[in-house]
């Protein structure tokens, strides 16, 4: 019997909009009412809304500096009470009706301590800042808040708890013209002079140092009083830029630009309605309303749907060519021939090189962020394979140390290390991966180069069946007993070839674009990744296989081999240490595809 479906076919859900991964996405800039005195390095109520918010302070192209405050009712700016005191440079934060003014610079090299507090008509001096200082950054309520960082690279941090400063934990990287957001116990720190892309949260206690910004910068607004919903926009970079980014508590996403570029701006607002007030060079006027849909159409993959307003067809893919590399936080210890497990926002590496015939028995985990050390391995060693898939149970299996290969493998358990079962064959620089009760591994050196594969079951390693051609420092990938994938290496001269294990046998598959050896890999025989290379030179190329065949997606910042502890799958890799050719490397990458609407053709 026929299906009702092909007789009658199917409804394609029609949309005016493409489909978003969150509301930030489909937010615009626009133009609205100009100040009526232009300046920048200003202050502002972060808090405040797009109908009721304040801006105070800072200068025009001459000195003095500025103490006029103007409040914006959503439709005109008007001047109201001005500051006991003209200042540029300053913290502030709050609200419309209670706002914060915090440090700054009465005239050039003229740093103060003076704090005002604005009660919606006056504003009256205050508990001073404890470190006169200017170009910091506020956040909070006139009631709890913080000022952050400030002149000449200021990693000094002070609590405001509506009476009086604290000083409390130091940035972990010192820095002025930064941007903050969030409330004394939750906060986030972000760009400024120095290394103007890194980002730090506060938990209260302490600052820790997360994923970088995608444009770095300095002298940026931004609004938001949620440390886990941030719009940043403006600033300068390697010039004066318009991009916007949103932080959604664990990443920065690229948004609309500012219809003007300008730097040394502030802002007001929530990342779903906001105002961009002032700056630029010379100082402007220039005021800009963010607004993002309040209902968007939320991103999945597989949908299928027509675009009323392009009069498009669409679907949404795992996008693999606009696939990314991005900075992660740096390795406690430099280090390459180190092994890997877990995913990559939970992710371990352990061992590897720390000198000429020096092997680590060093510990690390990250947390999607940083790397925290933890108890050391027993055993010095280096050049072997990870096999684990949390950050709760993972094996160190061969390698190499001081006396040569490494006998004894060792397990960890969550919370100590063990020596469990010998492989069968011992060897260094072997690949393979899976589960911790469920692994795979394969090639390496021995006293030859060695085609031997071993399966764990979390007792004991049995021998299977063997490479079709043996090779050392070979990458490749494992899920489990039953689907690995080998590729590259030395056999003995450097080899593209890849091959496929189901359980049973390898199977000889496409080779990989470009030969090479002491690459890394993640993934399965149907989905993986491979990444790096082990020269004078090391390659950047990542390669994504798909089941049948490679194709090369976006480089590694920094190429690197001979061993990067690597983690995750093929859609959300880590790739941790390694041999840049000169150095040992401490740098992390996070390799992470998107999905994507792309339009349906037909020919």
């Amino acid at each position: 019997m026929a299906k009702y479906s092909d007789i009658k076919g199917f409804t394609v859900q029609t949309l005016s909009t493409d489909t978003i991964a969150s509301q930030a996405l489909g937010g615009s800039w626009a133009s609205a009412p100009s100040l009526n005195t232009g300046r920048e390095h200003s202050g502002s109520s972060k808090n405040g809304t797009t109908s009721a918010s304040i801006y105070f302070g800072g200068y025009p192209p001459t000195n003095p500096r500025r103490a006029e405050t103007e409040n914006f009712n959503g439709s005109s700016w008007t001047e109201v009470g001005d500051l006991n005191s003209g200042r540029s440079n300053m913290a502030s934060f709050g609200t419309a009706t209670a706002a914060i003014s915090s440090g700054g610079s009465t005239q050039p090299g003229v740093n103060v301590a003076s704090n005002e507090n604005w009660n919606g008509s006056a504003w009256t001096e205050v508990g001073d800042l404890n470190s006169a200082r200017r170009e910091l950054a506020g956040l909070g309520i006139t009631t709890a808040g913080l000022a952050v960082g400030g002149t000449s690279g200021s990693a000094l941090v002070e609590s405001w708890n509506g009476s009086s400063f604290t000083e409390v934990g130091d940035l972990n990287t010192g820095r002025a013209n930064l941007g903050g957001a969030g409330t004394s116990t939750a906060a986030l720190a972000f760009g400024g002079n120095g290394p103007e892309g890194e980002t730090e949260t506060w938990n209260g206690s302490a600052w820790t140092e997360i994923s970088d910004l995608n444009t770095a910068r300095t002298g940026t607004g931004n609004a938001g009083p949620v440390y886990t919903d941030v719009l940043m926009f403006g600033g300068t970079g390697s010039t004066v830029v318009a991009n916007t980014e949103n932080w959604n508590g664990s990443s920065w996403s690229e948004l609309n630009d500012l219809s003007t570029a300008r730097t040394a701006l502030k802002g007001s607002g929530t990342s779903a309605s906001a105002l961009a007030i002032g700056g630029g060079y010379p100082p402007g006027a220039t005021t800009e309303e963010w607004s993002a849909p309040a209902v968007f159409n939320q991103i999945h993959e597989g949908q299928l749907y027509f675009n009323s307003t392009t009069n498009t067809f669409k679907e949404t893919l795992t996008d693999l060519a606009g696939a990314t590399w991005a900075s992660g936080g740096s390795m406690n210890a430099a280090t390459y021939g180190n092994y890997g497990a877990g995913t990559q926002t939970a992710g371990a590496e352990y061992g590897g090189n720390a000198g000429p015939g020096q092997s680590n028995t060093t510990h690390e985990q990250y947390n999607g962020s940083s790397w925290t050390e933890t108890t050391d391995m027993s055993t010095g060693r280096r050049e072997g394979i990870g096999v684990g898939l949390t950050q709760a149970s993972y094996l160190a299996a061969g390698g190499e140390g001081p006396g040569g290969n490494i006998s004894n493998n060792e397990s960890w358990n969550g919370s100590a290390w063990s020596e469990i079962a010998e492989l069968n064959t011992d060897r260094r620089r072997l690949n393979g991966g899976g589960a911790f009760t469920a692994g795979l591994v394969f090639g390496g050196y021995s006293t030859t180069i060695a085609n031997n594969t071993e399966t764990w079951n979390g007792s004991a390693w049995t021998e299977v069946a063997e490479l079709n051609a043996g090779r050392d420092s070979i990458g490749g990938g494992a899920i489990s007993t039953s689907n690995g994938l080998a590729f590259g290496g030395q056999a003995p001269s450097t080899t593209a070839a890849t091959e496929s294990y189901n359980g049973t046998t390898w199977t000889e598959v496409a080779d990989l674009n470009t030969a090479r050896y002491g690459l890394q890999g993640t993934g399965s025989n149907t989905a993986a990744l491979g990444f790096g290379s082990a020269t004078n030179s090391p390659y950047a190329i990542t390669e994504n296989w798909d089941g049948s065949s490679w194709t090369e997606v976006a480089d590694l910042s920094t190429g690197r081999g001979s061993g990067i502890a690597a983690a995750g799958t093929s859609l959300a890799a880590l790739a941790a240490g390694g041999w840049t050719g000169s150095a040992r490397s401490d740098a992390t990458e996070e390799f992470t595809v998107s999905l994507a609407n792309k339009t349906i053709t037909s020919s």
